[in-house]
């Protein structure tokens, strides 16, 4: 190589490299960090690392292009994502095997049998509501790939161990199911989540079984139910395909997402207002996603086919077990326990071993051993029953 070519080399990487560094130097024109981010306390510098990094243009190339491939020659995406056909896509965790997964079954149903305890001692009816994994009801877009064995029958024996412990779970699954075939959309193409469709037949159902068992005191409260704003949702497993902004033709296509708002139909106080106004606590929600985030309304759903109001105590991101546990060493379970709490609880949720966050493991474990306790004595009773009607 002769010393003009090494020179225009040297010299062709310097420019690149100084355009690609003024290129992500453009990204930090309106960037800033929270007031606790100082450069004394480090949290300054890391968030200038961070942002830059994510900003590197050659990054950036290299995550939409290695994505690309895989999306276009292997038909996968990162995991997190299972991709089916028609752009539909359905989360990794309602098909893969789970490690200790029938140790993390016990130990779960124990725990809901202990949290059952829990709260009959304070007079509290805990109702289940079992969502029913997204594949379940719409397996006819699947591709090649097959949920394990461990996913095959867990709803129904999800059911059939709370039925055994006689904590009431209002089956989901047929209604979403009729729902699907009346012409509703009951869950997302692109997202983990029921739409509000969906998670109003999965109230109107749970609503009916607490109206039967459990009537709620007080004065019933109307709420109405109407149409928000139509957007363009962005479905929480198109995450798991990092196509944009290079690839983004190649992404499954957003779809619309039609929210719905309730509010109380009389001047009657809601919300938390009616929590404050009237120290009894009809209904409390405690769930995942499902249940927290407002796009789907089911808390409002539930408002109306209740005719009561509800407090949700649900969480974001922490699945079902953590916030309950929450909730329980809480002021307000202690001070003002509802009549019923509704526990929503994916099906997916199940066999896997759930985070517990700040709460104290020895406490964990003592509710668990509760559970256990009481599932061991109530499963002896059963087997003593037949043989007694034998003598």
């Amino acid at each position: 190589m002769t010393r003009s070519l090494r020179v225009f080399y040297i010299a062709l990487f310097l420019v690149t490299l100084m355009v690609l560094g003024l290129w992500s130097v453009r990204s930090f024109f309106g960037f800033s960090t929270n007031a606790e981010a100082t450069v004394l306390n480090g949290r300054w510098s890391k968030a200038v690392e961070t942002h830059y990094d994510e900003q590197f243009p050659i990054k950036r190339l290299g995550t939409n292009l290695w994505a690309a491939l895989d999306f276009k020659l292997f038909n996968e995406g990162r995991p997190g994502v299972v991709l089916g056909r028609d752009q539909w896509l359905y989360s990794d965790e309602e098909f893969n095997p789970i490690v200790n997964e029938e140790l993390n079954l016990q130990g779960n149903y124990a725990l809901v049998e202990g949290v059952r305890q829990t709260l009959k001692e304070k007079g509290v009816q805990l109702v289940m509501a079992v969502v029913p994994a997204k594949v379940r009801l719409y397996p006819e877009h699947l591709a090649e790939v097959k949920p394990a064995s461990i996913h095959a029958n867990l709803y129904q024996d999800f059911h059939q161990r709370l039925a055994a412990d006689r904590i009431p779970a209002p089956d989901l699954l047929g209604p979403l199911q009729a729902a699907k075939h009346a012409g509703k959309q009951v869950f997302l193409r692109t997202d983990t989540h029921w739409t509000p469709e969906g998670a109003e037949v999965a109230a109107n159902r749970l609503a009916k079984t607490i109206a039967d068992k459990f009537p709620l005191s007080g004065a019933p409260q109307d709420f109405v139910t109407q149409p928000a704003q139509n957007v363009t949702h962005k479905g929480d497993l198109r995450l798991f395909l990092p196509l944009d902004p290079l690839f983004e033709n190649l992404m499954p296509a957003q779809e619309p997402l039609h929210k719905r708002t309730t509010v109380a139909a009389s001047d009657q106080p809601a919300g938390d207002d009616a929590l404050f106004a009237n120290t009894e606590v009809p209904v409390a929600l405690i769930g995942t996603s499902y249940s927290a985030n407002p796009n789907w309304n089911f808390v409002g759903a539930l408002q109306q086919a209740l005719r009561s109001d509800v407090v949700n105590y649900a969480e974001d991101g922490h699945g079902p077990i953590l916030p309950m546990l929450s909730y329980l060493k809480s002021d307000d379970f202690k001070n003002s326990p509802p009549q019923v709490l509704i526990w929503e609880f994916p099906e997916r949720y199940l066999p896997v071993n759930n985070e517990i966050g700040d709460a104290d493991p020895q406490w964990v474990a003592e509710l668990k051993q509760a559970g256990a306790r009481q599932q061991n004595v109530a499963a002896n009773t059963q087997s003593e029953t037949p043989d007694r009607a034998q003598n």
